[in-house]
């Protein structure tokens, strides 16, 4: 992981070391339930694509632990 964000930081000037989120801010306004599922679909899924983990729910960090049923270790409400 640290080598993917050493890579991510030496692609962009504006950083003298690593980088974990990306630069830019492109706010979405969520104005329906589907688009919060969508975004929260996405945001679970992400270490799934990074290749971090095989499942959402075995990220130690992911609120996706706790909408599975699994307690996570951060307090998270859920939306329902």
């Amino acid at each position: 992981m640290l080598k993917i964000m050493y890579d991510a930081g030496l692609d962009n000037s504006n950083n003298r070391g690593f980088q974990l989120w990306q630069q830019h801010n492109q706010p979405i306004e969520l104005s329906t339930n589907q688009m919060i599922d969508q975004r929260l679909h996405y945001i679970h899924n992400n270490p799934v694509e990074a290749g971090f983990v095989s499942s959402p729910k075995d990220f130690l960090y992911s609120s996706a632990r706790d909408y599975g049923g699994e307690p996570g270790l951060l307090k998270v409400n859920l939306i329902n």
